[in-house]
């Protein structure tokens, strides 16, 4: 599952990245992000130390690029465009606050049908699924997606 968010954000914002990383690694999804600072770091760190697998999908040619957090790196030295890569990836999205990099990852995401919850981020669309909570993002991807196989099932 991925969450997006901009690069550069408050505590606050931050804060809540962090525990939808946590909820989502502790239901047993890996996480998907830019994988730069911000939402991304957070929710990212989040996951990390919640036990759960981190994927960072970086703009850049270097993996070195990634937060400290992510496990596996997909550099791709393609900018901006690396968004449509992370649309195609993921297969919900929770979109924490953000900026326009993230707004075109929910189009990306909307376009291909992928359910998109929103904690403070953009209203472009009757499709977003507004939450006030980083419990409530969880739990509604959850709802929307249902829960991941566990180890060993198909």
């Amino acid at each position: 599952m991925a969450v997006i968010g901009a690069g550069v954000c408050e505590p606050g914002v931050s804060e809540q990245a962090y525990e939808i990383g946590q909820g989502l690694a502790a239901a047993g999804f890996a996480v998907v992000t830019g994988g730069l600072g911000g939402v991304m770091a957070a929710a990212s760190r989040g996951a990390r130390e919640a036990g759960g697998t981190v994927i960072g999908i970086v703009p850049g040619a270097d993996p070195a690029g990634a937060n400290d957090a992510v496990q596996w790196v997909i550099a791709t030295g393609m900018g901006d465009a690396r968004n449509a890569i992370l649309a195609n990836t993921a297969a919900a999205f929770i979109a924490v606050a953000g900026s326009y990099g993230t707004l075109s990852e929910i189009a990306f995401a909307l376009r291909r049908g992928k359910p998109v919850i929103t904690l403070g981020s953009w209203d472009v669309d009757p499709q977003l699924i507004a939450v006030s909570t980083p419990e409530q993002a969880v739990r509604e991807l959850v709802s929307r997606i249902g829960m991941p196989p566990a180890a060993g099932e198909a």
